[in-house]
């Protein structure tokens, strides 16, 4: 697609006019916004991927309030920064974001660089949230394309092709390169963006009231439906595991998951897949494996509740089974291993599923 031909000067002249003049009337006002300053900018975009505004909200308000600058964050352990981030999923972003606000701290005492190459040396940071730190908190004229973008600019252009690969990534990139005006990049991405979010929409989108659509060539073939063409459906993998709190003296026993495993770095009851229903022989091999795992000898395993969880292509079945401390002492040279009383579980930035299972036990669990 040549894009001079598909989107020439004039084009580009009269869609950064009318966006601009939507914007003011139209955009949207979120919290991250209200001040132009890197470090927010930067949590906002990290907690935004895979997540919606409105999810993200109460998250990016208790994040700031706990963490108010790189410096505090820096500072903070890594299980601080996890348990806020509890719940929002896709815990790697917690962990890089302490990574380079770390290295912001030691390496550049605070300050974020402010070019896109610079941002993207940074741990977590690619070139959609490198774009967007440069243009929203230093105004710089950089790109941006991320999902609502992505879908606008696709309608924009009429791309029939898949915008997902890496001839599509190319055009697109290209595109907004030559959209982004030098007079306030920021705003006009923040434009776009909103753009996309609010009109350009998935499903039903509202031409009728879209300022881009005297230029938007989806629109003109009467396509705004068929395009951007969807992403293939992924397959889902149904799992079943079972999950085994270990009661000793009113105290479970935590495990801290390792860097190669789903929610590195967040603390779980021992987990292990299984072969569907938890059956005599099941339970005898997750003996085993506990044993092995931790050092500890379980008697008197039994099913609590059953948990149905999903995460990015895996439906997962969580059997919950509760069972009491025999003997053995845990082992000390592997992942960290803890026993932890219900009213101490708050204290651990735990996985989803492991968070409904603590709610589980402290409500069955007695004084002792």
């Amino acid at each position: 697609m040549d894009l001079a031909t598909t989107f020439p000067a004039d084009s580009l002249t009269n869609l950064r006019r009318n966006l601009r003049r939507w914007y003011r009337k139209h955009g949207r006002h979120l919290p991250w916004r209200a001040a132009s300053d890197a470090y927010r900018v930067w949590i906002s975009e990290i907690m935004l991927q895979q997540t919606t505004v409105t999810a993200v909200i109460p998250y990016y308000e208790r994040f700031l309030s706990r963490f108010p600058d790189v410096h505090s964050l820096a500072d903070a352990p890594e299980q601080d920064v996890l348990r806020l981030w509890e719940g929002l999923g896709y815990y790697s972003r917690a962990r890089n974001i302490h990574k380079t606000a770390r290295r912001i701290n030691s390496e550049r005492d605070g300050v974020f660089p402010e070019d896109v190459n610079s941002l993207m040396s940074l741990p977590g940071i690619g070139r959609y949230t490198a774009g967007a730190i440069a243009s929203f908190a230093f105004d710089r004229s950089a790109p941006i394309v991320e999902a609502n973008t992505l879908r606008l600019y696709c309608r924009l252009l009429g791309y029939e092709g898949d915008p997902r690969s890496t001839a599509g990534q190319r055009l697109l990139w290209e595109f907004a390169e030559r959209l982004i005006p030098r007079r306030q990049p920021g705003d006009f991405n923040q434009a776009l963006m909103d753009l996309g979010a609010t009109v350009c929409t998935p499903t039903e989108p509202q031409c009728q009231t879209c300022p881009l659509r005297s230029c938007c060539h989806a629109f003109a073939q009467g396509r705004q439906h068929e395009i951007p063409r969807l992403a293939n459906k992924i397959a889902m993998t149904e799992v079943t595991e079972a999950s085994v709190a270990i009661r000793k003296r009113g105290a479970y026993l935590l495990r801290q998951r390792g860097d190669d495993e789903r929610w590195a770095g967040m603390w779980d009851f021992p987990r292990f897949e299984i072969d569907g229903d938890v059956s005599a022989s099941t339970m005898q091999r997750l003996t085993d494996d506990v044993r092995k795992l931790t050092g500890i000898q379980l008697c008197n395993p039994r099913t609590l509740k059953s948990i149905k969880h999903t995460v990015t292509r895996y439906h997962i079945t969580l059997r919950c089974l509760l069972a009491d401390y025999d003997s053995g002492r845990l082992h000390r040279n592997g992942t960290p291993l803890k026993w932890v009383r219900p009213s101490q579980f708050d204290d651990y930035a735990l996985s989803v599923t492991a968070r409904k299972f603590a709610r589980a036990l402290g409500a069955v669990s007695k004084p002792e």
